[in-house]
C-alpha cells in the first residue's frame, strides 16, 4: 500500500522542516537544561542560612529566653570547670601542686629565759619573710609556771633560718609537720574564675551594644545580672587569695614551756630541809582549817550547848538543896 501523503519522518520531510524540527529539538533541550538548575539554585536557596552568633545571642535575650541563655552559659561552664579540675594535664604539661604545710612544735628555756626566748625569735620573724599571727606570753608566778606562744607564715626559703634561730635560744621537745593537699581546690576556683570572667565580659558587651533594639526590661535584666556576676567573682577571688596564703607559706606555730628541774632521791635530797621548806604552809593551811572549824561550831554553842548546860546547873542546885 502506497501513502499519497507525505510521512511524518524526518527523513522524507523537505530539507527546511528537517532544519525547523532539529531548532526544536535543541530548544527543548536547553529549557529542560534550564530548568534543572533553577530547581538546585532553588533548593540552595530554600536551606536555611544560621544567623550570627552575636544575632542569636541578642534575639534570645529577653524575659524567659534570659534565663535559659543563662542556664546554658552556667551547664557549659560548670562542665569545663568540671574536665578542668579532673584532668588539667591533658596536654601533657606536668600538674602543679599546691600544698599546704603546717608545723607545731614545743620547745623547754629555763623559766627565767623564757620571755627573752620569746622576744628573740619574734623579731628573727621580723627580719624574714614572715608574718606574725598572733603571740602571746605569761611569766612565771607562784601559782603558776610562765609561758608563751607564736604562730606565723614563713615563705619556704626562710623556714630553715627560723628554725635554726629557735635552736639557739631553746631546746625543741617535740616537732609535728603536717601537709594538706589543696591542688583540686585550687583548679576548681581557678576555673570558675575564668569562666565567671568571660560571663561577666560578654553581659558588658550586651550593655554597650547600641545596634540591637533592647526593652527597658532586658537592660534591667542583663544589669542585674551582671551585678550578681560580679559579686560571685569578686567572692570567688577571695577564696583563690585565702589559698595562695596557705599554699605559698608555711604555717608555724610555737609552744614555749618553762624547764623544770626533775627532783630525785640522790643526795641532793633531803626530807628534813623539804618538810623545813613546807612547814609554813602547812601551818596555814592548819590555822585557816581551825577557823573555819570554830566558825561552824560557835552558832551551835550559843543555841544549844549554852541552855543546856545552864538548865543541868539548876536541875543539880536543887537537888543539892533537897
Amino acid at each position: 500500500m502506497t501513502c499519497r501523503t507525505p510521512c511524518a519522518s524526518p527523513r522524507f520531510l523537505p530539507a527546511r522542516h528537517r532544519a525547523g524540527a532539529l531548532l526544536l529539538a535543541l530548544a527543548a533541550a536547553f529549557s529542560l537544561a534550564g530548568c534543572d538548575r533553577k530547581g538546585g539554585d532553588a533548593a540552595v536557596l530554600a536551606e536555611p542560612a544560621p544567623p550570627p552568633a552575636p544575632m542569636q545571642a541578642a534575639a534570645g535575650y529577653g524575659g524567659g529566653a534570659e534565663m535559659r541563655k543563662e542556664a546554658r552559659m552556667r551547664s557549659a561552664e560548670e562542665s569545663s570547670a568540671s574536665s578542668s579540675a579532673v584532668d588539667p594535664s591533658q596536654d601533657g604539661t606536668p600538674l602543679q601542686r599546691f600544698l599546704a604545710v603546717r608545723q607545731e612544735l614545743n620547745v623547754e628555756v629555763p623559766a627565767e629565759q623564757l620571755a627573752d626566748a620569746w622576744g628573740k625569735v619574734r623579731d628573727l620573724c621580723g627580719t624574714l619573710k614572715c608574718e606574725l599571727l598572733s603571740s602571746s606570753l605569761l611569766r612565771e608566778t607562784p601559782q603558776q609556771p610562765g609561758n608563751a606562744m607564736l604562730e606565723m607564715r614563713v615563705e619556704p626559703a626562710d623556714v630553715e633560718k627560723l628554725l635554726g634561730g629557735l635552736a639557739g635560744v631553746a631546746s625543741v621537745v617535740s616537732h609535728t609537720t603536717t601537709s594538706e593537699d589543696k591542688t583540686a581546690e585550687v583548679i576548681d576556683v581557678e576555673a570558675r574564675i575564668k569562666n565567671r570572667t568571660e560571663f561577666r565580659d560578654s553581659l558588658r558587651v550586651m550593655l554597650r551594644d547600641t545596634v540591637t533594639k533592647r526593652t527597658m526590661t532586658d537592660l534591667l535584666a542583663i544589669q542585674r545580672t551582671l551585678s550578681d556576676t560580679q559579686a560571685e567573682l569578686d567572692a570567688i577571688a577571695t577564696q583563690r587569695k585565702v589559698l595562695a596564703q596557705q599554699t605559698s607559706k608555711q604555717h608555724i606555730q610555737i609552744q614555749f614551756t618553762a624547764r623544770r628541774a626533775l627532783v630525785s632521791g640522790g643526795d641532793g635530797y633531803s626530807p628534813m630541809r623539804n618538810a623545813l621548806r613546807n612547814a609554813g604552809s602547812v601551818l596555814s593551811e592548819s590555822v585557816g582549817s581551825l577557823i573555819t572549824f570554830i566558825a561552824a561550831v560557835l552558832p551551835w554553842l550559843l543555841l544549844v550547848v549554852l541552855p543546856v548546860g545552864w538548865l543541868v546547873r539548876v536541875l543539880w542546885r536543887r537537888r543539892r538543896a533537897s
